[in-house]
């Protein structure tokens, strides 16, 4: 299992724990806490995208560098 496989369900734990806050400050008329929730949001999906995004690109072997004679 790849550290994104592990992080995606967490993600989408937060943001379902973010949804219901923010339905509660919306019930409760609290928009000071529904402008913060709405931005959290916002970084949270940006970074599930951003995720998946880097999972879907081929790591790139670099190589092992070569040792450099002794005095250089």
């Amino acid at each position: 299992m790849s550290a994104l496989d592990e992080m995606l369900p967490r993600l989408d734990e937060i943001e379902t724990d973010l949804l219901d806050r923010r339905a509660r400050a919306e019930q409760e008329g609290w928009l000071g806490e529904i402008e913060g929730l709405d931005l959290t949001l916002t970084f949270l999906r940006q970074k599930r995208e951003e995720s998946q995004r880097l999972a879907r690109i081929a790591p790139i072997n670099l190589g092992m560098p070569g040792l450099r004679p002794a005095g250089s």
